[in-house]
């Protein structure tokens, strides 16, 4: 057990320190702590864009589906989100991961490129799919799940940082928001909801 808990220690801080040597930009307000959520989730299909075209949610049918929503140049909140969705997607066995599907969708389109999503995704995990879309489409899509985020100037060579909400959410295999899950849900946890949208549990 110990020997475990060691290695999933050292696989973490792996993808942590993976994640500053290629994608961290020093900024001047860091660390920083997830906003509120907007409101209510209610969950719906969406939208949007990746790096091999438009993805619907309802093209997941049939999947379990996480939704979070963040950005490539997040300083900390991001990291350790993806990190944990990473270590709960790797904790399935072969036929729960191919029932399941992380969406990473920026909410800084600005610089969010749809490689640089691509690229950021699969870092953590090849089965987390970065989108994006216009400002209009990820504001609707956020609405529909209460997310929050708003844009703050630093003065720092990163120009600014996006703060936002950091929940993350589990829709089941019929598209429907079964469960919201706060920032910083350990991965036995996040498992654990997955497990249970895919036995109809939630």
């Amino acid at each position: 057990m110990k020997r475990t808990l060691l290695i999933a220690v050292i696989a973490l801080l792996g993808l942590v320190l993976g994640w500053i040597t290629w994608f961290w930009q020093p900024d001047a307000r860091q660390p920083h702590s997830p906003i509120p959520l907007a409101a209510a989730p209610s969950g719906g299909d969406f939208t949007l864009q990746s790096a091999n075209g438009p993805v619907s949610l309802h093209d997941f049918r049939g999947k379990v589906v996480l939704v979070y929503f963040g950005y490539t140049f997040c300083p900390d909140i991001c990291p350790t989100s993806l990190a944990f969705t990473s270590q709960a997607l790797n904790a399935l066995d072969k036929d729960e991961l191919a029932r399941t599907q992380a969406l990473f969708i920026s909410v800084d389109p600005e610089r969010d490129t749809l490689e640089k999503l691509k690229e950021y995704g699969t870092f953590f995990h090849p089965g987390i799919l970065g989108l994006t879309g216009t400002p209009e489409a990820i504001a609707a899509t956020a609405r529909q799940y209460g997310a929050s985020y708003r844009k703050q100037d630093t003065g720092s060579a990163g120009g600014y940082v996006v703060d936002h909400s950091s929940s993350t959410y589990v829709v089941d295999s019929n598209g429907k928001l079964v469960a919201t899950l706060q920032h910083g849900t350990p991965p036995a946890e996040v498992v654990k909801a997955i497990r249970a949208a895919m036995q109809g549990r939630q």
